[in-house]
């Protein structure tokens, strides 16, 4: 497996991590099976896919709480990365970036992490109440009390809100310059995927220029790039994708050139290439600081989404991805 370092602290983790949120939350729950998710982290370490993401509004807190009940066996294993800065009410999500909830909230992460140190502390959201430097200095007190090695910043996209004609992550930049001169951000966390390249534009190249590295989430697109998802088979009402504009039955036929394209590139590779192999390959080979972190519950897709390190795209398959028709059903 190969091994590469993320941000200015030179941390050591896989091309291919795991993203833990849907064990847990945002997707479909009838689904759910504890003890799956616990050996799909194991087979993911097992595999080299080292870095671990979670948050502890995922449950809220039950996403930390299983990782723990692995961390306790292979903590030596595993590149911890967690959240903070999001509280999950009964009808709402609230930003909360108080330095004292900041302190508590790193205790309490890990206690259900069952270890004495986190290596990658995200802030998932800024609070529009409380100016970011604030936050980020509480978060970097963390790091000097030995309570956390990095710090991380989770950029606000598409789906996050912006004002017309603005760039997609000019306020992210705007945070990121502001937070840099309190502590090293080490991390950038943002959705790039086949079907959502908008970081390429200038967040990515901000990390790149800094030696950040980037976190690449939903790299999958929210499992429509693994081709295995059905136009019109519908989703439960808590799923996410129930209301993304993606999702729709219409959108996902009209997108599936897209999943199509990837398809044959996975068919020139061999067999046993998959189309979500090769959505993860091309996002690795957008830089050398980039990091996929793929979404998984599952034993069997956590061992596949590990194989794509090994996957080396052609000029020719990056051409054709660049060819690949924009997805319809924008949200931004």
């Amino acid at each position: 497996m190969e091994r590469r370092t993320i941000g200015a602290g030179g941390l050591a983790v896989g091309a291919v991590g795991l993203g833990c949120m849907p064990m847990s939350w945002a997707y479909t729950a009838s689904r759910r099976r504890g003890e799956e998710s616990v050996k799909a982290v194991h087979r993911a370490l097992d595999l080299g896919s080292d870095l671990l993401d979670t948050a502890d509004m995922y449950g809220p807190f039950t996403n930390e709480l299983l990782l723990g009940r692995v961390l306790k066996e292979r903590r030596r294993d595993a590149f911890v990365a967690t959240k903070v800065g999001l509280l999950v009410g009964e009808q709402h999500i609230v930003a909360n970036g108080r330095p004292g909830y900041v302190r508590r909230a790193c205790d309490a992460s890990l206690r259900r992490l069952q270890t004495d140190v986190i290596d990658l502390y995200q802030l998932h959201r800024p609070d529009p109440e409380v100016p970011v430097e604030e936050t980020w200095g509480a978060m970097a007190d963390l790091v000097r009390a030995g309570k956390v090695r990095a710090l991380g910043l989770c950029a606000l996209g598409a789906r996050g809100g912006r004002r017309s004609g603005a760039g997609l992550y000019d306020a992210t930049l705007c945070r990121l310059q502001r937070i840099q001169q309190v502590f090293p951000v080490s991390a950038v966390q943002a959705e790039l995927s086949v079907w959502s390249p908008e970081a390429l534009r200038s967040l990515l190249p901000w990390c790149e220029a800094r030696g950040v590295g980037f976190l690449a989430a939903m790299p999958l697109g929210n499992g429509f790039l693994t081709g295995t998802l059905t136009p019109g088979e519908g989703f439960e009402p808590e799923d996410v994708r129930a209301r993304h504009p993606r999702f729709t039955a219409e959108m996902m036929a009209a997108n599936q050139p897209i999943v199509a394209g990837l398809r044959r590139i996975a068919r020139r590779h061999g067999e046993g290439v998959t189309p979500a192999q090769v959505a993860l390959a091309w996002v690795l080979a957008q830089g050398r600081h980039v990091i996929a972190l793929p979404g998984t519950k599952r034993e069997r897709w956590a061992a596949e989404n590990a194989g794509a390190a090994g996957l080396r795209l052609t000029a020719r398959d990056l051409a054709e991805v660049a060819r690949l028709p924009a997805a319809q059903g924008s949200w931004d």
